[in-house]
Parts: C-alpha cells; sequence; structure tokens
C-alpha cells in the first residue's frame, strides 16, 4: 500500500484553526450564553478578614426594585460544602482533618471575599445595590495573614478549635541518612526565602450559568473550567447529593485557566440551586476585583533549605522546611500541591540523602490551590536558588557546580529519594547547548559594556525537571460524519492551548484528512462519560496519544467499509484528502460516501485509549540575562534563552507559545507579581493598580529550541510541555538578578519579587554599609 505523508500531522508547525473565530470576535465564552428569561446574580462578600456576623434582615434587599431572591447560609443548609479529597498522609499514617468551603458562610467569615449572601435580580447592577441593603453585623476578631508569622506562639489562630494554625504535616527522605551526609561534609550552603503568593489573572475572569429543566428532572451548568467532567462530579455528588446524570456541564470557550479554572467555586452551585427555585435562568459574572479577592492563588511558601557537599562540590544531602500557606479553608487540591512539589525536591541531580519537612498553616487570607505547574515551580525555585548559592560558596560557576552533580545518562531509569522514576535525561547536554546559544563565555565582554554605561549585568540559569502527564488515560472518539467531516470527543478542555489544532494533528495523520475538516469537542458531560479535563500538562501526551488510536481506529474501518464497496481488499486502499481509493487506480469513493454505507454507528465509530502507567519527565536549561540600573534598581531583561527537552514536538509553533507563555508568567513572579495582605488581613494588591503585571515590554524575544530525547512511558515519546516555561523560568530570573547584585556588590540575596525598590534599597543599603 502506498503510505502517504499528511501534511498536518505530528511534528508540523499548523497554524492554529480556532484562531480565526477568536480574532473575529465569534467565540463564545461563559458570558456570551444569556437564555431566554436570564436573570443575574451577585455575591454578598465579607469586608473583613476573619470573625462573627448575624444578618439582621433580607426584607429591604427582597423588596428592592428588580429582585427575585436572596439567598443567606441558612436558606441553603441542604446543600454540602466544598470538601477536598486531596489531604495526603502525615508521617504518623493519618489524614489531617480539612475546614470545608461553605457555599454560603453560616456565622463566620475567615477572609475578605468569603461569601455571605447571594442576590438574583434582573440586572447584576440591580442585585449589587439591593445586596447593600442587606443588614449585616460583624464582630471583627484579630486575623492571621502572614505565613512566616502563622506558625508564632502570638498568632491569631483562624481556627481556634485546633489549637494552632498548622493544618497539616509532610515529610519525605530518610532524616538519619541525611544526618549522616551532613556529619560528614566539608561545606554547607543555605538559603532562605519567601516564595510569593500570586494571583493567576487569566484574561476571561469566572462566569456560571444555571438552569433547571424541570421537564428533565435535571440541572445545567455552563461555565468555564478545565474539565467538565470533575466538575459535574464533586457538584452533584458532594454538594447536590444527586446522581450525576442529573447535572449537566458545559464549558464552551475558555479565556486562561492555568490550574485555578479547575475548581468548583462557589457561585456554581448558587446559580444552579437559584434556578431551580425560580425556574429560570441565572448567570453570574465575576469582575477583576471578585477575582483577586475569592479565586484560589498560588505559591506562598517560607523556606529554608541547606545543601551537605564534600570538597569537590559534590552534592551529599539536602535539608528542606517548608512552611506552606493553604490560606482559610482547605481548597479543592490545596493540600496536594505543596506534596506533589516536594516529590521533585532533588530535581536533575543526583542527591541520595533527603529530610524535607512540610508544615501546612492556615492564614485568614484567600484559598491557595494549583497555579501553572502546581507545586514544581516551588520545587525548582528552591533547588536551583541554592544550587546557585552553593556555586559561590565553593568558588564554582554556576555550569560547574552542575556540571559535578547531574544525573549522568548511564545512570537512568534513576529512582529519587522522593521515589520519582525518572526514565530518561540527558541534562548536560541541555545545559551545554543552552550556554552556546547564550553566548555564555562572552558575558564578560557584555558585562564591561554595561560597566562603561553606568548599569550592572547579571546572568543566570535554571536547569530544571518536572513530572507532569501522570499517569493515567483520557479516552477518545472519533466519528465519521455524513457530510465526509470527522468530530473528535474528548474529556479535556482547552483554556487557550490550541487543542483544536493539535488533537485534530494526531486524527489527520491516520485519516489523511486536511485539519479543517475535524472537528474537536470538548466540555460537555453529555457527549462523553468520563474526562481528566486538562491539568497537569496531561491533555497531549495522554488525549493526544488517544485521539491518534482513535483515528487509527476509524481509518481501519473507513478502509473495511470502502473495501466492501469498491470490491476490494482493506490493504489495498488508501486515504487521502477525504477519499477511499484503490491503489494505483482511479476507483474511490469520498469519505461522505463512506458514512452513507455504514449499516451501524459503530462502523464509523473509531476509540482510542492510551492507559500510561508512569509520570513523563520534561526538562531543560534556561538562561536568563539582565541589566540593572543601579540608580533606580531597574532590571531590563535583555535576553532569554531556553532548550527544553519535551521527548517529541507535536507542533512547534504551538509549543513555542506555550513556552513563551509560561516564561512570561515566571519573570513576571520573579521580578514584578506579589500578592499583599496587610496584618489584618486586608488585601492590598487587589486590582491592576497595586499588582504588576508582565507586558510585552518587559520580556524580550525568545530564543527556544528543543534537544529532545523519547519518554520511554509515553507510546509516542511525548513529554507534557504546558507548564514547563514556568518551571524553569523563575530560578533563571531571579539567579540573574542575583548574579548582578553578587558581581557589583557582594550581594547574594534578593527576596522576589525583585523590584526596583526592592533592588534599589539593596544596593544602597550595602553601598551604605562598606
Amino acid at each position: 500500500m502506498n503510505v502517504m505523508t499528511p501534511k498536518f500531522g505530528m511534528g508540523a508547525s499548523v497554524v492554529r484553526k480556532e484562531d480565526d473565530a477568536f480574532i473575529t470576535g465569534k467565540g463564545r465564552y461563559t458570558d456570551d450564553v444569556s437564555p431566554d428569561g436570564v436573570l443575574h446574580g451577585y455575591v454578598l462578600r465579607s469586608p473583613i478578614s476573619k470573625g462573627t456576623f448575624t444578618i439582621g434582615s433580607t426584607e429591604a434587599a427582597k423588596n428592592a426594585p428588580g429582585v427575585h431572591l436572596v439567598l443567606t447560609g441558612d436558606d441553603i443548609r441542604h446543600l454540602g460544602d466544598l470538601k477536598s479529597g486531596a489531604m495526603q498522609k502525615q508521617p504518623d499514617g493519618t489524614r489531617a482533618e480539612t475546614r470545608d468551603v461553605p457555599i454560603l458562610c453560616r456565622d463566620r467569615v475567615n477572609y475578605v471575599g468569603d461569601a455571605i449572601a447571594f442576590v438574583v435580580a434582573d440586572t447584576r447592577a440591580l442585585a449589587q445595590d439591593a445586596a447593600e441593603l442587606i443588614e449585616v453585623d460583624f464582630e471583627d476578631e484579630e486575623a492571621c495573614a502572614s505565613t512566616a508569622d502563622a506558625l508564632g506562639q502570638d498568632a491569631a489562630l483562624v481556627w481556634p478549635d485546633l489549637g494552632s494554625n498548622k493544618a497539616l504535616e509532610y515529610h519525605f527522605g530518610d532524616k538519619a541518612k541525611t544526618d549522616a551526609a551532613f556529619a560528614k561534609a566539608g561545606h554547607v550552603a543555605r538559603v532562605e526565602f519567601y516564595n510569593n503568593r500570586l494571583v493567576c489573572n487569566f484574561m476571561e475572569p469566572r462566569a456560571a450559568v444555571g438552569e433547571w429543566h424541570a421537564d428533565e428532572d435535571r440541572f445545567v451548568l455552563t461555565t468555564g473550567s478545565q474539565g467538565v467532567h470533575s466538575m459535574r462530579n464533586i457538584i452533584a455528588g458532594t454538594v447536590f447529593k444527586i446522581d450525576p446524570s442529573k447535572l449537566r456541564v458545559l464549558t464552551h470557550d475558555v479565556g486562561g485557566g492555568f490550574g485555578t479554572k479547575t475548581f468548583v467555586y462557589r457561585e456554581y452551585p448558587l446559580v444552579l440551586e437559584a434556578a431551580k427555585r425560580l425556574g429560570r435562568p441565572v448567570k453570574w459574572t465575576g469582575d477583576r476585583t471578585e477575582h483577586f479577592m475569592t479565586d484560589a492563588q498560588g505559591r506562598d511558601n517560607v523556606v529554608s533549605a541547606e545543601m551537605a557537599m564534600d570538597d569537590k562540590g559534590r552534592f551529599l544531602g539536602l535539608r528542606v522546611n517548608i512552611v506552606a500557606n493553604l490560606g482559610a479553608y482547605i481548597h479543592q487540591y490545596g493540600p496536594f500541591i505543596p506534596w506533589i512539589g516536594a516529590t521533585m525536591s532533588t530535581g536533575v541531580y543526583d542527591i541520595e540523602a533527603l529530610d524535607l519537612g512540610i508544615t501546612g498553616v492556615y492564614t485568614n487570607t484567600c484559598p491557595v490551590d494549583a497555579y501553572r505547574g502546581a507545586g514544581r515551580p516551588e520545587a525548582a525555585l528552591l533547588l536551583e536558588k541554592l544550587v546557585d548559592q552553593c556555586a559561590r560558596d565553593m568558588k564554582l560557576t554556576p555550569d560547574e557546580i552542575r556540571r559535578r552533580n547531574f544525573i549522568r545518562p548511564e545512570q537512568f531509569p534513576y529512582r529519587t529519594a522522593t521515589g520519582r522514576l525518572y526514565d530518561v535525561g540527558e541534562f548536560e547536554g541541555h545545559m551545554n547547548l543552552a550556554m552556546e546559544r547564550a553566548g555564555w563565555r562572552d558575558f564578560d565582554k557584555r558585562l564591561d559594556q554595561s560597566k562603561k554605561a553606568g548599569r550592572i549585568r547579571g546572568i543566570g540559569m535554571a536547569t530544571y525537571i518536572e513530572a507532569c502527564a501522570f499517569a493515567g488515560s483520557e479516552p477518545a472518539k472519533v466519528v465519521l460524519e455524513k457530510d465526509g467531516t470527522v468530530t473528535l470527543d474528548i474529556g479535556t478542555q482547552s483554556n487557550g492551548q490550541g487543542h483544536a489544532t493539535a488533537y485534530a494533528q494526531f486524527v489527520s495523520e491516520k485519516l489523511n484528512l486536511d485539519i479543517a475538516k475535524i472537528n474537536v469537542r470538548q466540555g460537555d458531560t453529555e457527549r462523553l462519560a468520563k474526562g481528566g479535563g486538562t491539568g497537569g500538562s496531561r491533555s497531549i501526551p495522554l488525549g493526544g496519544v488517544s485521539a491518534s488510536r482513535a483515528g487509527e481506529d476509524l481509518a481501519t474501518k473507513i478502509r473495511k467499509l470502502a473495501a466492501d464497496e469498491l470490491e476490494a481488499s482493506p490493504a489495498d486502499i488508501e486515504l487521502e484528502d477525504g477519499v477511499a481509493r484503490i491503489a494505483g487506480t482511479d476507483r474511490s469513493m469520498s469519505f461522505a460516501d463512506v458514512a452513507k454505507a455504514a449499516k451501524a454507528q459503530e462502523d464509523v465509530t473509531g476509540l482510542g485509549e492510551f492507559v500510561q502507567q508512569e509520570a513523563t519527565y520534561p526538562n531543560g536549561t534556561h538562561i536568563c540575562e539582565v541589566e540593572v540600573d543601579p540608580a533606580t534598581g531597574q532590571t531590563e531583561v535583555v535576553s532569554y534563552t531556553i532548550v527544553d527537552d519535551f521527548g517529541a514536538t507535536v507542533n512547534p509553533l504551538l509549543l513555542a507559545g506555550q513556552v513563551h507563555g509560561g516564561v512570561a508568567q515566571g519573570v513576571g513572579q520573579a521580578l514584578m507579581e506579589d500578592t499583599v495582605y496587610a496584618e489584618d488581613g486586608q488585601l492590598i494588591s487587589a486590582s491592576f493598580m497595586d499588582y504588576a503585571m508582565p507586558r510585552a515590554g518587559d520580556i524580550p524575544s525568545f530564543h527556544f529550541e528543543t534537544r529532545n530525547v523519547p519518554s520511554t512511558t509515553n507510546a509516542l515519546g511525548i513529554k507534557g510541555a504546558g507548564e514547563a516555561g514556568t518551571i524553569g523560568a523563575t530560578p533563571a530570573a531571579l539567579n540573574a538578578v542575583t548574579d548582578a547584585l553578587w558581581r557589583a556588590y557582594g550581594i547574594a540575596h534578593v527576596e522576589m519579587p525583585a523590584t526596583p525598590l526592592r533592588v534599589w534599597r539593596l544596593i544602597h543599603e550595602g553601598a551604605d554599609a562598606r
């Protein structure tokens, strides 16, 4: 049989097929959904961070113009709280208690933005006006808003019945083995720092539309999500305590997710409950201030770490202590985030002894959960900052300290001290290539030029590895339609990554069909029985392989149907551009005719499910070069070089976009983004007036390339890539700023974000000290 080479298959730089709709305003986001008779909801939120409250009366609100419903905590006692099932085992084998999120608070609030009441009216403005008429009496209490102070003897207790702000305790490694490593160490390097809290800030704020279909005895929820199936299961099972079949969840286009749209939030069951009570659709659309106050936030760790080394700088053991802020409640995956990060604590280095302790703490702040990378950026930052300190202490270059400690190719498969099993890796290879591309050897010439201009300059690297595309599966279904097009159904959810293009490439490769004729459908619990959603860089490594296999299954069925109709052998049928043809002849039939010839739906349905047994481990080197103006403390990123190992590349254009976006977020954390709470728990950085976001002018042009070593755990050799940019970027950027300060002033530490004011103070306080 003549094997055709599809121009849209894996490895092709295909332009995103979904972008035409987006750039012409034809995208359909949740707030674009307005069913007939829709009403609008507004959440009354707590203005204090901690205290008790009583609602005196809601009558004025209920009687306000346009108001249809007012709900308080007492009105919805039949609804279950939002619970986390992600608590991991503590050293004694137990799992800590949780403090769950009530749909509406009943008598106490625990952070600014906690939900008190839900008002439904003809418009959002009328609902908001009415909410202000609700009589609420607050008894303010002393709050605890600081991660560093949460375990202090005098700290106010978020949950007094616990007797402490400690929420959980985890441990990894072997303390005795690590103590022995430190006892024989020739040198010990130490770092202490704060991994700053971040607000996700996707482009599209959250929204939800609830409907009650009495004739079907079920709810319909439309919302931006990262997977409809988990959302359905939690809301149906935990909150409403109904069979999942009684709730259909729909997600259309989504303007960014980054982990934060994975979670079930209070507003989703609220619009459903209100819709059922009123017999009319109810929509809630959040604004940016609500996003800052209430959407799960990221990072927020206080870290101390030390590395034991021999006289040659060889790593002998690692000690780490992490205080992880969980916020006021245990959020959906909140307890899992520091745990999963800790499993990557030793990174790309051959470190046999580890003693790592995590203490999760409650504070009177917005809950903390997964944000792009979910624990792995925290682990990479900790380790790569420490490794640079090791280099300074040992008077070695950053690349040399790494070279001496990398896990070598011949050591794979490699079991880490936390039990992770790395399948493959060539870490020195991508570091060397990145250094070459970045002009590392010529840095001194650029440094001299900066000095002549009255500036300082630094160069920093991060060699990272992450775990993603975890063990599991993502089934795919492909159907040949009567018009000759193909529809793929899969349970992941695009948040802007380009799934419609990438998945179509896998199917195109098997059917030799233009991707314009392949339609990808996600975001409907009605169409697929199950789906794992999008998160942990799993969509393409798992879903892509399943889509490929579903495409292969459909191709086999098309060949069989065409062979029967054309009186030929299936082996003689070739597929090309929507036609099934007997190879070497002009006898053919269109895909549309093939579909019409099918006697049953299964004859034109391809199924695929790849079950992966282990995570994939993408890795790479990021090199950031910065120039700093000592007069202002302003840092400019002047170049950024990336060499990544993603195993195999599906679409270079999509891949570059993912990496570029991740780097922007990572650099944003290192240099400018910071969520600031006052001592009383008031959120100070509650808008873009006070929260700095990276802009185009803050990010240079990137040099990005891959040096791939195919994964042995993934059927197509693919390693996840969606979060990697964020994981490598923050330590690379921070190490670059630190390098500049160290070379010029002997300053070895700067807290994040390295804002102009913070850098200026370091420089001038150092000058005063000298």
